[in-house]
């Protein structure tokens, strides 16, 4: 454990430590998608691109559901490590590990299940259901080992280990890498091909961080002796702890223990639910888009799809800053060090609007080349490039609402980061597609995300004024505030 990173080392210096790490992950990941993008669109079939466009949401719900043990569980265990309370927080690394395997089994049952009517439910048609189908499937069949892999990646920053973090995650995307183009085109698979070759690159990830967990890791665990859950013990009023990053909770329920406390489950899952709803509202809002874009044929699905992981290049690596800090945020507002946490997040904020306003020139001006990149056909093109420009006129919003997002799941404000979650590509983004295409009609559909970006920035102005009092005022508590 790296506590003179945490503590007294300097915010730009700690901040990219963490951070930069998990923004080479992501962009690895982005890579691997491009990459995927272009193998499937360049096998000359737009319904196949629209197909894989359409299921690719499934995916993005399943990196959802992991979160809750990941970023709900590393939420937890940071504010734990930064008072110290390194048993506590071994122990429930291990609920986190064996609970996120056993909902990714619940999730490839009910997949495979329900597999038409989900199909049918994201816009597969007749056209495109054979490829949505497809990669679907095999997505599904894979989801306890996706699922499961999010719980180590974001657990092994806790202890400052960011780089190990990512070579699991840069490992398992070179053999996606490697495996696509064999998959899709030498052996014939198309969109199924896709789909198994991230299954199988998962394998890859997950064998490397559980031997890191196993035999390297000195705070983290996979030992299953570990996971009995009991009742916590004290007063009741223990239960809103979360809240406060376990300041107020009763001496019987700070002291070491043999198994984890139903107070630690539930302060997990009431930070890593609102993390999963905000990767769930994701491809909620992807699936409307899609939705409302049907009524002008297949092309616009599947150009939205092209320019949304263009857009993604951008967004990977403002969740790569703002959740690489997470571990960083959470330890020094576990400790109470409030003007260290004032300097970390003013540094959030201000570097990564800066860098969204970068992001927004750079891919406007190159904007037909990076579609052209994936898909030959001229109305895809300039169906895509069109939408590319009107996504990136809010990246500087959704900068500011990914650290916010982050802010509040690091610090246990549960509340926050619900609303949040049910914001961005949720309820504020249902309303204005509502209102937006029946005024402009498509053009209001492609303006809808921006419009929404801009409008969940107020809100979460306002969240962050009204739930982090402590970071205002002379009143602070005082810390090492060193730069």
């Amino acid at each position: 454990m790296d506590s003179e990173l945490f503590e007294r080392a300097s915010v730009p210096r700690a901040y990219f430590a963490l951070s930069m790490p998990v923004v080479m992950s992501m962009l690895v990941t982005l890579v691997y998608n491009m990459v995927d993008t272009y193998f499937i669109a360049h096998a000359g079939d737009s319904n196949m691109v629209a197909g894989v466009s359409l299921s690719a949401p499934v995916f993005m719900v399943m990196i959802a559901i992991g979160d809750i043990f990941g970023l709900g569980g590393s939420s937890v265990i940071s504010r734990l490590f930064g008072q110290h309370r390194y048993a506590d927080g071994r122990r429930l690394s291990v609920f986190c590990f064996y609970g996120s395997l056993l909902v990714g089994v619940v999730v490839l049952t009910i997949g495979l299940v329900f597999r038409g009517p989900i199909l049918s439910m994201l816009g597969a048609n007749e056209a495109t259901w054979v490829h949505a189908s497809a990669y679907y499937t095999w997505i599904i069949i894979g989801s306890p080992l996706i699922i499961m892999s999010m719980t180590p990646v974001n657990q092994l920053r806790t202890e400052g280990h960011a780089v190990p973090s990512m070579i699991g995650q840069i490992a398992g995307t070179v053999v996606n890498i490697v495996l696509n183009p064999l998959f899709i085109h030498v052996l014939g698979w198309g969109a199924a091909g896709s789909a198994f070759a991230t299954v199988l690159a998962n394998v890859c990830t997950d064998a490397y961080l559980v031997w890191f967990l196993v035999f390297r890791s000195s705070n983290l665990s996979v030992d299953p002796r570990l996971m009995v859950v009991r009742r916590s013990e004290g007063n009741r009023s223990a239960a809103k702890s979360y809240g406060r990053a376990f300041v107020e909770r009763p001496v019987a329920v700070r002291r070491r223990r043999l198994n984890i406390s139903s107070l630690e489950v539930r302060d997990v899952l009431a930070i890593g639910i609102p993390s999963a709803v905000t990767n769930i509202t994701q491809s909620f809002g992807i699936v409307m888009v899609n939705l409302y874009l049907l009524a002008y044929g297949n092309d616009p699905v599947a150009a939205m799809g092209i320019a949304l992981k263009v857009v993604m290049i951008a967004v990977s690596v403002f969740v790569g800053f703002a959740f690489g800090a997470q571990a960083l945020i959470g330890y020094n507002y576990g400790a109470r060090n409030m003007r260290r946490l004032g300097a970390i997040l003013r540094f959030s904020y201000v570097f990564l609007s800066a860098f969204a306003v970068v992001m927004t020139v750079a891919l406007s001006v190159f904007d037909r080349r990076l579609m052209g990149f994936f898909i030959g056909d001229p109305r895809i093109i300039d169906l895509g490039a069109g939408m590319l420009r009107v996504q990136l006129l809010s990246l500087v919003c959704v900068g500011v609402v990914m650290v916010t997002t982050c802010t509040f799941q690091s610090t246990g404000k549960a509340l926050g980061a619900f609303i949040l979650s049910i914001c961005r590509q949720g309820v504020v983004l249902v309303a204005v597609l509502a209102v937006a295409s029946r005024v402009a009609g498509y053009e209001g559909v492609i303006a809808s995300q921006a419009i929404a970006d801009l409008i969940t920035m107020i809100i979460a102005g306002v969240l962050f004024f009204v739930m982090l009092p402590e970071l205002r005022g002379p009143g602070r508590d005082s810390g090492d505030g060193r730069r």
